[in-house]
């Protein structure tokens, strides 16, 4: 079976902190099967780019996202990927009991992917569900690096999931 190669991204906040993505993150978008992006564009602008650029793109808007996004994208995606059921959603709330909160409003879900909080998280709730986001590329906030996520899937399942730091603006 073939890999499905997969770029996960959040809050980019493109242009309010940062005037375009990294370089090596338009790469990354470019060499992906699928772009999952969980929310915070800001501007429709980079929503149009990323299309053109992204072999598949599934993305949610963020609380940061006005009309235009929203008129365009939705507050859950979900798709089925080689057999892996995605879900991507913006928000999850707290940290604290964030798995078991997840895995009751996801119950048919293998993998949740979310932002907001611009900092990388990789647990797994009880039942299974993976839950990725994958930082920030454009605002670190509290973390030493901006980072986006890649993965892949393999036979139903997700492997290969690494964290790639980005160079400063």
């Amino acid at each position: 079976m073939t890999a499905i190669r997969l770029l996960l991204t959040s809050d980019t906040h493109v242009p309010k902190r940062a005037r375009d993505l990294p370089g090596p993150l338009w790469h990354a978008i470019e060499a992906a099967d699928v772009v999952v992006h969980a929310g915070d564009w800001v501007d429709v602008a980079l929503l149009d780019r990323m299309e053109a650029r992204a072999a598949r793109l599934i993305g949610v808007y963020g609380n940061n996202d006005g009309p235009p996004l929203r008129a365009r994208l939705p507050e859950v995606a979900r798709a089925e990927l080689a057999g892996l059921r995605l879900a991507v959603i913006h928000e999850t709330g707290p940290a604290a009991g964030r798995e078991r909160r997840c895995a009751a409003r996801f119950p048919d879900v293998d993998l949740l992917v979310f932002g907001h909080s611009h900092i990388p998280w990789d647990s797994v709730a009880p039942g299974g569900l993976r839950l990725l986001n994958p930082g920030s590329p454009t605002d670190r906030r509290r973390q030493p690096v901006a980072t986006y996520l890649t993965a892949e899937i393999r036979d139903g399942k997700l492997v290969e999931v690494a964290l790639h730091p980005l160079p400063r603006l």
